[in-house]
C-alpha cells in the first residue's frame, strides 16, 4: 500500500509540477524494494484510451530510463501538453514519459508573440475510407454512416468481412483506401483485424481459400496486424506484401509503416514471430524487436524498441521517444492533413520526446508549443501552417 506522501509525489510526476526534492525522495523509496508496488499503482490509476494497460516489461524498461537520466544522461525535450492536468489520465499509459518531466530539461522561458490564424480549415481526423469493389466501383465509408453488401458491412467505425459459406474457386480482390485526416479499422474474412493509419492503402481478398496462403498488401502506409492464427485456418500461412519486402506470419501482432515518400519501411513485432524477406535479405523477428529497411542503401537492420512508442497510434495516441519537430509535423500532418513550412533549421531539428491525445486541436498543440518557447510563433493560413 502507499501512503499519502507517496501517492501525491506520484500525482506530481505526471502532472509535470515535481521538484528536486520530490523526485529524489521517490527514487530512494523505489530502491528500497517498492518497485513492484510503484508499477502496479501506476497501471491501475494512469492508463490512456480503451484502458490500455502497460506490460511490466515495459514499466520495468521505463524505470531504467529514468534513472539513466538522473544519472546524467543527456535529456530531450519534453512535449509539453501532457503537463496540464486535463491531459494526466490521457497519456499517462507509459512510465517513459516521466523521463520528460522538467526535472530533467532546462526549463522553457515564455516568450510574448502573436499567433496568426487566418484561416484555419485544419480539422482534426477521424474515421473515413474509400472501399473500391471487385467490379471497380468505389464507396464511400464515413463515420456514422452504414453500409452493407453480401461480403462486408460497415458501422462507420469499422468494415467487417464474413467468411462465405460457398467461397469462390479464385479469389477477388478489394482495396480500402485511408485518406489524409483519416484511419479505419477492418476485419478480414478470416478474422484477421487491421487498424489502418492516415494515408494508407490495403489490397485484401474478399474471402480466402481454405488451405491456401492468406495473402495481402500494404500498397503504401501503416497498418497494424491482429492475425489469425494459422491453427484455425489449416495451417495456411498469412503474408503481407509490401513493396520489396515479403512477411511471413503464423498468427501474431505487429505493425508495417511503409509510406511512398519516406526513405524506409519499419516492421515492429509486438507478439509472436515473423519471418521477413527483403532483397537477398531474410531476417526472424522476436517480441520488441524492430526491422528498418532502408529503400536508399538497401540494407535491412535489427534493433530492440519499446513497442509502444509505434502501436500507440491504433488506440488514440500519438507518443514519441527522440523524434525531431519535423518527424512530428510529419505525424500530425497526415492526421489533420495540413502542410508544413519551418523558417528555422533549428527548430525543426529539435529533439523531443512525449504524447499527444488524437483528439487534440492543431492549434491547441501549436500554442502551447509557443507558450513554453519551443517556438517562437506560428501561423495558419487554410491548410498550411508555418512554424518559426
Amino acid at each position: 500500500m502507499l501512503n499519502k506522501r507517496i501517492e501525491k509525489i506520484i500525482a506530481n510526476y505526471f502532472d509535470g509540477e515535481i521538484s528536486k526534492e520530490e523526485t529524489q525522495e521517490l527514487v530512494k523509496w523505489v530502491e528500497d524494494g517498492n518497485l513492484d508496488i510503484f508499477n502496479e499503482y501506476v497501471s491501475l490509476n494512469f492508463s490512456i484510451e480503451q484502458s490500455r494497460i502497460i506490460t511490466d516489461a515495459a514499466r520495468a524498461k521505463s524505470w531504467e530510463r529514468i534513472m539513466s537520466h538522473l544519472n546524467g544522461a543527456p535529456s530531450k525535450k519534453v512535449l509539453p501538453l501532457y503537463r496540464k492536468p486535463i491531459f494526466r489520465y490521457a497519456v499517462a499509459a507509459s512510465v517513459a514519459l516521466l523521463v520528460g518531466l522538467t526535472i530533467f530539461v532546462d526549463p522553457f522561458g515564455f516568450r510574448s508573440s502573436d499567433t496568426t490564424i487566418v484561416n484555419n480549415n485544419i480539422q482534426t481526423g477521424g474515421n473515413k475510407a474509400t472501399l473500391t469493389l471487385e467490379d471497380g466501383s468505389v464507396v464511400a465509408l464515413n463515420e456514422g454512416e452504414i453500409f452493407q453488401n453480401q461480403n462486408a458491412n460497415s458501422n462507420g467505425n469499422a468494415l467487417v468481412y464474413t467468411a462465405q459459406k460457398d467461397p469462390k474457386e479464385a479469389l477477388t480482390y478489394n482495396y480500402l483506401t485511408i485518406p489524409r485526416g483519416g484511419q479505419y479499422t477492418l476485419n478480414l474474412s478470416d478474422g484477421t483485424k487491421v487498424w489502418l493509419n492516415s494515408e494508407t492503402q490495403l489490397k485484401y481478398p474478399v474471402d480466402f481459400i481454405a488451405g491456401q496462403t492468406r495473402t495481402v498488401e500494404l500498397v503504401y502506409g501503416e497498418a497494424y496486424f491482429e492475425v489469425s492464427p494459422s491453427t484455425k485456418h489449416k495451417g495456411a500461412r498469412f503474408v503481407v506484401l509490401n513493396d520489396a519486402q515479403k512477411i511471413e506470419v503464423l498468427g501474431t501482432e505487429f505493425n508495417v509503416k511503409a509510406y511512398s515518400n519516406e526513405s524506409s519501411i519499419t516492421t515492429t513485432l509486438v507478439h509472436g514471430r515473423i519471418s521477413i524477406d527483403y532483397l537477398t535479405h531474410q531476417q526472424i523477428l522476436n517480441p520488441d524487436q524492430q526491422a528498418v529497411v532502408d529503400k536508399n542503401t538497401k540494407t535491412l537492420t535489427v534493433n530492440t524498441v519499446d513497442v509502444f512508442h509505434d502501436i500507440s497510434w491504433k488506440d488514440g495516441i500519438f507518443s514519441f521517444d527522440n523524434k525531431s519537430l519535423k518527424n512530428i509535423m510529419v505525424v500530425l500532418s497526415r492526421w489533420y492533413d495540413f502542410e508544413v513550412e519551418f523558417r528555422s533549421k533549428t527548430i525543426e531539428n529539435e529533439l523531443f520526446i512525449g504524447s499527444l491525445g488524437k483528439n487534440d486541436k492543431i492549434e491547441d498543440i501549436l500554442s502551447n508549443l509557443r507558450e513554453l518557447g519551443v517556438i517562437n510563433n506560428f501561423k495558419i493560413d487554410d491548410k498550411t501552417i508555418t512554424i518559426e
